[in-house]
């Protein structure tokens, strides 16, 4: 694949080849470039052109108050919603000095690991299929609408939910739901062995990921690489446990920190799959004490008009893809002075610099897929 020349004497010269993954769709998980200078059917240079899909959500934050900035702040990543509009209110939350009550946050812990779940079974389902395996993604779909039900008849929002407010949540739990919540829970948990051995089972999928793309700690931490992808890599970090929120705190017993060291694409799978177990036993632990808590309230009264102390303030959450941040200043109005947004693909793409040059065409998709990013998370 390289451009060859005939130079002075005869002699054959080579040209390194400058070649466009994207921008396109269907392969990226939205709308991302890839500037590969290739050597033969080796990658010698990679840049990830991104901003195709930005649209300056931190600067329109500026002009929102602070109930209408969490529906700005729940579409970056379009597969964490409810992670997303998490920090917001946690921030503002702090901000205020504000407790939230106990119900509130139990549910919240519950609604965010439910979250985490459908996030995951969408890159547990394409990822496969990005590598050619088509029959995962008709499990990984069927798994989601059942969960989708239960957080579409929460919220009213199959994507977006707007379910988090300051102080709290929109409104208490429809009758019945925690029932059905944790059925829908335990359905799921009964057929995630499908992923063990389909996939992780498969030769030919192990083939494919085995010893490919190692992402080595010294990058992890180099670029700020979070999530399951520098947990792949043996950082044993995760905000969940190291600097527990909400209820995270008291399920130190049932949380489980997973990690690999081997850094490469099925590593990746591995700790992506390991994840949503977990999350899962979380849900049913949340569900647990939910059952045991007496009724009460699931907000806070708020003024007419919020505003938020003069200050600064950073709330981080451990969301699906890595580390979420918002950094608020405030000049005591009721609009956000800045709200800086930390999203975790951002950083993480960023490692494909480091990682794909030496690698070979076709192991690109293998590991771009193995990124597990969303397109909107990096653009904001």
């Amino acid at each position: 694949m390289t451009e060859t020349t005939v130079g002075i004497g005869g002699a054959a010269e080579s040209t390194d080849m400058v070649l466009n993954i994207g921008p396109q769709h269907p392969s990226t998980h939205g709308v991302l470039r890839l500037r590969l200078v290739l050597d033969g059917e080796r990658i010698s240079a990679a840049e990830p052109v991104v901003g195709h899909m930005h649209r300056g959500a931190e600067k329109l934050f500026e002009a929102r108050d602070y109930r209408q900035i969490i529906v700005l702040a729940n579409r970056h990543d379009w597969l964490s919603a409810f992670s997303n509009e998490l920090g917001v209110v946690l921030a503002v939350e702090r901000m205020l000095g504000m407790e939230v009550p106990e119900r509130a946050v139990w549910l919240r812990t519950l609604l965010a690991e439910l979250n985490r779940v459908l996030n995951h079974l969408m890159f547990l389902g394409s990822y496969p299929l990005e590598l050619g395996g088509i029959t995962p993604i008709f499990h990984a779909f069927r798994e989601r609408e059942d969960l989708q039900h239960v957080m579409e008849e929460l919220s009213g929002g199959r994507m977006h939910y707007m379910f988090n407010r300051v102080g709290g949540l929109k409104e208490d739990l429809p009758a019945g739901w925690t029932d059905r919540a944790r059925a829908a829970v335990g359905a799921l948990r009964s057929r995630m062995g499908v992923y063990d051995d389909l996939v992780l089972g498969n030769e030919i999928f192990r083939a494919r990921t085995e010893g490919v793309g190692v992402l080595s700690p010294a990058t992890v931490h180099g670029y700020g690489v979070s999530g399951p992808i520098a947990r792949a890599s043996g950082v044993d970090f995760d905000l969940r446990l190291d600097e527990p929120y909400l209820a995270y705190g008291e399920l130190r017993d049932v949380l489980r920190v997973v990690t690999r060291d081997g850094g490469d694409c099925l590593a990746r799978f591995e700790v992506l799959l390991a994840q949503t177990h977990n999350a899962l036993e979380l849900a049913d632990a949340c569900l647990d004490r939910l059952a045991e808590l007496p009724p009460g309230p699931v907000n806070q009264r708020l003024p007419k008009v919020l505003k938020a102390p003069e200050g600064a303030t950073y709330a981080w959450t451990e969301n699906p893809l890595g580390l979420n941040g918002y950094y608020l200043v405030s000049k005591g109005e009721k609009t956000p002075y800045r709200l800086k947004l930390r999203s975790a693909s951002f950083n993480n793409i960023q490692a494909l610099t480091e990682l794909l040059p030496g690698t070979l065409v076709a192991d690109m998709v293998a590991i771009l897929g193995s990124f597990f990013f969303v397109v909107g998370d990096i653009d904001k």
